[in-house]
């Protein structure tokens, strides 16, 4: 679907920002700083895979390039996949770097195949992490097969000098109903 099509970008909060607070279990899954991949597999009791469904060059989003404090229409590294719990989708994941930085940075995005971008930026302490926000994310941008109203996301910017990486993890319906969860 191209970008204009999209009337509403999502409006990204931070958690004290959120109001109405969705419950406490959805707001521990979209607000807790350790690596959502860790996670997924302590809960799928190792049953975790990455399933790659975009790798490679685009035009970036405005709200990735305002994010990412690169120019309006800027080329970046896509990576979309499923982050699956015994082989369902869990989260849609997205992460983009923009192009002027990620060329020479040394981080290979696009060497990752089915392995996690997370855990690559978790087990590097030179990258930060911003702060994490929400929002309900607009169906439009999920893949057709998972494409839903209402999913709630969250994004955060993980940063190693000049480089940005956003990640943004949209919590798939199955997702919450194995969490034990009601969403």
């Amino acid at each position: 679907m191209p970008h204009a099509a999209l009337a509403h970008p999502p409006h990204w909060l931070t958690a004290s920002q959120l109001h109405p607070a969705p419950a406490a279990g959805v707001r521990e899954w979209l607000f807790n700083q350790e690596s959502l991949t860790r996670r997924l597999t302590a809960l799928s009791a190792d049953g975790f895979s990455v399933t790659p469904l975009v790798e490679g060059w685009q035009r970036l989003r405005n709200d990735e390039c305002r994010a990412l404090n690169v120019a309006a229409g800027s080329q970046g590294w896509v990576r979309e996949v499923y982050l699956r719990g015994h082989g369902q989708p869990w989260v849609f994941a997205r992460s983009v770097a923009a192009r002027s930085v990620l060329q020479g940075s040394g981080l290979a995005m696009d060497q990752l195949g089915s392995r996690s971008l997370g855990e690559l930026l978790f087990s590097d302490r030179a990258f930060d992490r911003s702060t994490l926000q929400a929002c309900r994310f607009p169906a439009a941008w999920l893949p057709s097969e998972v494409r839903a109203e209402r999913l709630w996301a969250r994004r955060s910017c993980f940063s190693r000098g000049a480089l940005g990486v956003l990640v943004v993890e949209v919590f798939l319906p199955a997702f919450w109903p194995a969490a034990g969860i009601e969403a």
